[in-house]
């Protein structure tokens, strides 16, 4: 049975949930609630790992997973939108035209999902919740392509948030029409704004930057240790994807090893690259100072956080355009007082300003990373200065209390029925 909320409602249309690698979607949610927004959350996906962070689980939110598959969930998908046809005829033909100007060459079935889920979503739910009062997509591909068309049939205005991978891989066109429907856009760097902004054109929807930010109150350390350990602890925190550039550290680590230097690396996270990583290790012949624990909760990644002496990523952009924006673990590493190296991709400037805050190497160059990754371990002087800025750096900048702050003004700003 529907719930009936007695305030109005915002809709979040999401890829999966929840997700332990998209914990700053799940702190928006919370955030938002806190503030007093009635949330209600529409996954299109159920999670993929068995656990999650304990934040998720103080979510009120009530969560409808839609229909995932297009031939397995096809009796599902079709039944509702034959009922939504019968009854609002011009708004399916609407819908349909659309979804039909957006069709690129060899998606159509995907875009044939995305239309149905949508009508699903319309038909079982926006229908039957007169309270749901804004649409909001998560990432731009999918999940948008869906609120849109759930907008369309249901008359509900909708919103969305870009990331990373759901920008630089999709196809711009597709991009400027929804940026164009939309209400509003989010994105989460400067640096995509900027992107998105060009793309958009003449388009008069505005494009807000809200940075991601952090939890201050849980990523914090109780005492800074600017000394380093022997062996040195060096930790990455990513998922195992070209674009993390985990052959690039590895490199650089073998590096190390040649010249004496000892160390422990940790790599946390899991992803397509598995097998291709660990294999690497191996031929490098860095299984004594190398370990692999695969994805690990807040808690235990914090543990990590203050054992290390370095934080290390290896960002490049992946051949297909996948890149990074600004990672997360970057601005946690950094409220943690460790220091922290990476390429020069993307957005990732805007956190780490070299040597400022943190300290910044050409992608794809793992003679440059090593050679950052030595002074920083053994410059003194070096790592007060680093861990000074990149303490003040996130404080100012990416307290996600206030970001989200910022994202309840916008909402409230596009529409009144929220203030």
């Amino acid at each position: 049975m529907t719930q009936k909320h007695s305030r109005p409602t915002l809709a979040y249309i999401l890829k999966g949930y929840p997700r332990i690698s998209e914990t700053f979607i799940s702190n928006e949610i919370l955030l938002l609630e806190k503030m007093g927004f009635t949330m209600r959350l529409f996954p299109m996906r159920q999670p993929r790992e068995s656990f999650c962070h304990a934040s998720v689980k103080e979510i009120q939110a009530q969560v409808d997973y839609l229909p995932t598959e297009l031939l397995p969930d096809f009796h599902r998908l079709l039944r509702p939108n034959i009922f939504l046809a019968a009854k609002k005829p011009k708004q399916f033909k609407e819908t349909l035209r659309t979804a039909a100007q957006g069709v690129n060459k060899g998606k159509e079935l995907a875009t044939l999902k995305h239309l149905l889920q949508a009508g699903y979503l319309t038909n079982n739910h926006l229908e039957r919740d007169s309270n749901i009062a804004q649409l909001h997509g998560h990432f731009a591909h999918s999940p948008t392509s869906v609120t849109m068309f759930a907008s369309l049939l249901s008359g509900i205005p909708f919103s969305f948030t870009a990331h990373a991978k759901d920008i630089y891989t999709s196809d711009k066109e597709k991009i400027r029409r929804k940026i164009a429907h939309a209400q509003f856009v989010v994105t989460c760097t400067r640096h995509n704004k900027e992107y998105l902004q060009t793309i958009a054109g003449n388009c008069p929807t505005p494009i807000h930057c809200i940075y991601h930010g952090i939890d201050l109150n849980l990523f914090r350390q109780t005492a800074l240790q600017p000394e380093t350990h022997n062996p040195y602890k060096i930790l990455t925190v990513a998922r195992m994807t070209q674009k993390k550039g985990l052959p690039t550290i590895y490199k650089a680590l073998a590096r190390l090893q040649q010249k004496g230097i000892k160390f422990q690396h940790t790599l946390i996270g899991d992803g397509d690259d598995r097998e291709k990583i660990l294999a690497l290790i191996t031929s490098l012949g860095l299984e004594d100072h190398c370990r692999w624990i695969g994805t690990q909760t807040h808690e235990e990644v914090l543990v990590h956080f203050k054992a290390s002496d370095l934080f290390v990523l290896g960002c490049e952009i992946a051949e297909n355009g996948d890149r990074d924006g600004i990672p997360n673990v970057l601005v946690e590493s950094l409220a943690m007082g460790v220091p922290a190296l990476s390429p020069n991709v993307s957005a990732i400037p805007e956190i780490l300003i070299d040597g400022k805050t943190g300290m910044t190497v050409p992608p794809s160059k793992p003679e440059y990373l090593e050679k950052a990754m030595v002074r920083m371990l053994t410059d003194k002087k070096l790592r007060k200065r680093l861990i000074a800025g990149g303490l003040e750096r996130v404080k100012e900048n990416f307290d996600n209390s206030q970001w989200i702050q910022k994202l309840a003004e916008i909402f409230r700003e596009h529409n009144e029925i929220f203030r």
